[in-house]
């Protein structure tokens, strides 16, 4: 591939692959010991560069190396976490382990304070963007869960913006990854050794992750993206959190992530 000038240098003469798990709308390459991200430049490009840079030092983020865009393009080379990601077969076939390190993972985010985070992702801002998304259009209906739209669901994503700003809940910010989902969380030798994929990342309510985590293990437990787990239980997030489920917050998130 043509790469830009700020990048080349850094990755000339080494092999790499391209991986295919998540990354819609990006190209990812792998080198051996970090990772060259290409993805249309725009809002998340940038919080995820802005959030690299506060986290370093506070949580198991990596580095960026070089960064530019070009034609409308963002171009990230980062330094690659090691570890596996938290879908792995390994780990997805022993789920107490899995969701004891999952809550590590949320737990580390959440002791990061926020006073001077640089990214809010509050209710206010969301919904905005959200509005700002189903009104241009950009909303991808066929890229949800089968319930939300249609019989028995939303007759659109206008309804459905309708009904999130009309039962907004309380928030309690706390540090967001914005989409902990389980190809975002690294793992090794019992620990969390990564948090990658930044771009939503910022201040925001803690149900925001907990609600995309258990959407997550539920697809990958249900064989979405490969074999079936079937002794993989949500519940086990939340005992593992000593948290009592929110089903209205839970819900909430869910759907409000169905706009974006």
């Amino acid at each position: 591939m043509k790469l830009p000038k700020a990048v080349l240098p850094h990755v000339a003469g080494r092999s790499c692959t391209l991986d295919a798990v998540g990354h819609s709308g990006s190209t990812i390459a792998l080198f051996d010991d970090r990772v060259l991200k290409i993805e249309p430049a725009g809002r998340e490009s940038d919080t995820a560069l802005r959030m690299m840079a506060w986290l370093s030092g506070r949580l198991p983020v990596p580095r960026v190396i070089a960064s530019t865009q070009e034609d409308g393009l963002c171009y990230t080379l980062m330094t690659r976490v090691t570890g596996e990601m938290a879908c792995a077969p390994r780990y997805m076939r022993a789920p107490q382990t899995l969701t004891g390190m999952l809550a590590d993972a949320l737990r580390m985010l959440w002791r990061v304070p926020v006073t001077d985070c640089p990214v809010r992702q509050t209710l206010d801002e969301k919904l905005r963007l959200a509005r700002s998304r189903v009104e241009g259009g950009l909303v991808d209906v066929h890229d949800v869960e089968p319930e939300t739209f249609g019989p028995g669901g939303f007759e659109g994503p206008a309804a459905l913006l309708e009904w999130l700003e009309t039962h907004r809940p309380p928030e309690d910010l706390v540090l967001s990854h914005g989409d902990f989902c389980l190809p975002n969380v690294f793992m090794e030798d019992g620990h969390v050794s990564g948090l990658i994929d930044l771009g939503r990342a910022g201040a925001a309510d803690r149900w925001q992750d907990i609600a995309l985590c258990l959407r997550s293990l539920r697809h990958n437990a249900q064989g979405r993206y490969g074999p079936a787990y079937p002794g993989v239980d949500e519940g086990l997030l939340l005992r593992a959190l000593g948290m009592a489920p929110d089903s209205e917050k839970i819900r909430y998130y869910l759907l409000l992530d169905e706009l974006f």
